[in-house]
């Protein structure tokens, strides 16, 4: 007879070993340098840096300027923010953690002094902008007449609302002074300005990344209103306000205000899952990558991957289900946890502890929902025990994803994701390994 618990425990490392190949793959010393643009005869480059990566990527760029183009440290300067605990020592550029997901006081200083700078930046500069995941909580200016408190209540309201990324997105773009274009509209005359992004959204979709902040927005005021109507059941009357004042439109595309501007994303999901499906291939399984965007309630999803995953594993194949996006989850207990982890308790239910079936959950950012802690959990791992020893402590999982309290089940297993920060952010990453028996080895 085989081994199993050793099987088990080479299968959790194996998984485990995906995750982190596909967090590799966006970190900024392997995707950001040769998309720096280079420094021109004369003038500044301003480096203006937002996002749960954003020190990371404020590091890799002052040693490319500095280091290989040679540039004298007075013609390099700028401000980055990033979220609390996500911080990294840089050379020259001063960094500031800040509020996520819920925006903070110290938020609206750093973005305060980012557009101070744009707006300083001369004919010569070149604005180069950094952005990632979380740059949407950590620049926050509210348009006038809208407090801090006022567009915190309405953060938290979508978020617990099950709004998808994009629609939370389109609110925070009219009622930003920063979001949706403005960072480029604010920039100094006759300054260059180039975006360099690590997209942590479905579809790439530029727009969504960092809310904007230098692209014309196709969102109207028409939009945030119709979504405020359908997630925000009592808006501070301030928002309304804000989402009728014909102000607060944002820039829209052909606006010549984005002349001498450009957007490049330098990492995104899909290049993490085929470098975890190629290190999958690797340990001799065969692929699948169900997508790269995938949206909807995390309980849903891991119902229909769970009966994907047993369909195989009765067919005897030994197989690796790869997916990326950004799952929701619709509140309705008081407990713990985040998109990631309910999945992972969902899908262990789903499975009924198959024998064939193991898997992996969690955000490439470090951190899966929790009180926004750089050391909150970032997902779960799931194998044919979870249920059996969730069991013998007298846990019931079902009663724990109806309280959604997804962490206070794997914390009870010791089968929470921890890696801490990772400095990047390519949204969620999911991997099920189906290991039919005959492949087993001690």
């Amino acid at each position: 007879m085989p081994d199993t618990s050793s099987h088990t425990q080479c299968l959790r490392t194996r998984l485990a070993s995906l995750f982190d190949t596909a967090v590799a793959a966006a970190r900024a010393e392997n995707c950001l340098p040769p998309h720096l643009p280079a420094p021109q005869e004369n003038g500044r480059i301003i480096l203006l840096a937002a996002g749960k990566a954003a020190g990371a990527m404020t590091n890799v760029a002052e040693r490319v300027y500095l280091d290989d183009f040679g540039l004298a440290p007075e013609r390099l300067t700028g401000l980055c923010v990033t979220r609390h605990g996500y911080a990294q020592q840089t050379r020259q550029i001063p960094v500031i953690e800040a509020g996520h997901p819920v925006p903070d006081a110290a938020g609206v200083e750093a973005t305060r002094q980012s557009l101070a700078i744009a707006r300083a930046a001369r004919p010569g500069d070149h604005i180069v902008v950094l952005l990632s995941g979380g740059g949407s909580a950590n620049w926050v200016a509210p348009v006038d007449g809208v407090s801090l408190e006022d567009k915190q209540a309405v953060t938290r309201a979508l978020l617990r609302s099950g709004a998808a990324i994009d629609e939370i997105n389109t609110l925070r773009r009219h009622l930003s002074r920063i979001k949706g274009g403005r960072l480029a509209a604010a920039r100094g005359a006759g300054s260059l300005m180039t975006t360099l992004a690590v997209s942590d959204v479905p579809h790439d979709a530029a727009i969504a990344i960092a809310s904007g902040p230098t692209l014309p927005d196709p969102s109207t005021l028409l939009d945030a209103r119709a979504l405020l109507a359908r997630y925000v059941a009592t808006p501070p009357a301030s928002v309304v306000a804000a989402l009728d004042d014909p102000r607060n439109e944002t820039p829209k595309p052909g606006d010549p205000l984005f002349t001498d501007t450009r957007f490049e994303i330098v990492a995104r999901p899909a290049l993490s899952l085929e470098a975890a499906a190629q290190a999958a291939r690797n340990m001799g399984y065969e692929t699948r990558l169900l997508g790269d965007s995938l949206e909807g309630e995390a309980s849903e999803v891991a119902a229909a991957q769970a009966a994907q995953a047993i369909a195989l594993a009765e067919a005897g194949r030994r197989c690796v289900l790869l997916s990326g996006g950004e799952l929701t989850v619709t509140l309705r207990g008081d407990g713990r946890g985040g998109p990631n982890q309910e999945y992972a308790l969902a899908l262990a239910l789903a499975l009924r502890a198959h024998p064939a079936v193991f898997a992996v959950a969690g955000d490439t950012d470090g951190t899966d929902g929790g009180a926004g802690a750089a050391d909150d959990p970032a997902g779960a791992l799931v194998d044919p025990t979870t249920l059996s020893r969730a069991k013998r402590k007298g846990h019931d999982a079902a009663s724990f994803l109806a309280r959604n309290d997804s962490t206070g089940f794997f914390e009870a297993l010791n089968d929470l994701l921890r890696p801490g920060p990772t400095y990047t952010n390519v949204n969620d990453f999911r991997a099920v390994i189906i290991d039919k028996p005959e492949a087993r080895r001690p």
